[in-house]
């Protein structure tokens, strides 16, 4: 998988399914439509200001609340290329992972616009701005797996293709 490497956005602590995306967007399947409301109770202008690259770097409990899939979907499709928080809510981390955004339990000093790089094949995460390294516990092969096949269902499909 290769490095990531954005401009972090900060995010405070218990940041719940329902403020990543708001229950009134739901009648969508539209990953597109979602992105563009990604963060919208924290950040109006989230949605705008976000790159592709770009890294959450968030508190405690990131994705608490309900289980709605398309949580990760909305952060994964507006561009975001990691998460990086605290702690996660199990269903959220599971999610995240299952559609191919990789999320990391990790604690790194960040300023919102710092520029961050993380590695998830060695467990590095780097604040170049600051000047600051964490290390986390690297994915184990089979979420790197997932992730390098850009989620789970890519996954499965792949693998149905190589058998025949």
């Amino acid at each position: 998988m290769d490095i990531m490497k954005g401009k972090a956005w900060k995010f405070r602590d218990s940041i719940d399914t329902d403020v990543i995306i708001a229950g009134r967007y739901l009648r969508t399947f539209n990953p597109e439509d979602l992105a563009a409301h990604v963060m919208e109770a924290e950040d109006p202008e989230f949605s705008q200001k976000v790159s592709k690259g770009d890294i959450i770097v968030a508190g405690w409990n990131f994705g608490c609340g309900s289980s709605r899939e398309q949580a990760p979907v909305a952060i994964k499709t507006a561009g975001v290329s990691v998460v990086i928080a605290k702690s996660f809510a199990r269903i959220f981390y599971r999610n995240a992972i299952n559609i191919g955004l990789p999320v990391i339990t990790a604690d790194i000093d960040v300023d919102e616009g710092d520029i961050v790089e993380v590695n998830v094949e060695k467990g590095i995460i780097t604040n170049i701005t600051k000047d600051v390294t964490v290390n986390f516990k690297p994915f184990d092969p089979t979420k790197l797996e997932i992730l390098e096949n850009g989620g789970l269902v890519e996954q499965y499909l792949k693998n149905k293709k190589e058998e025949k």
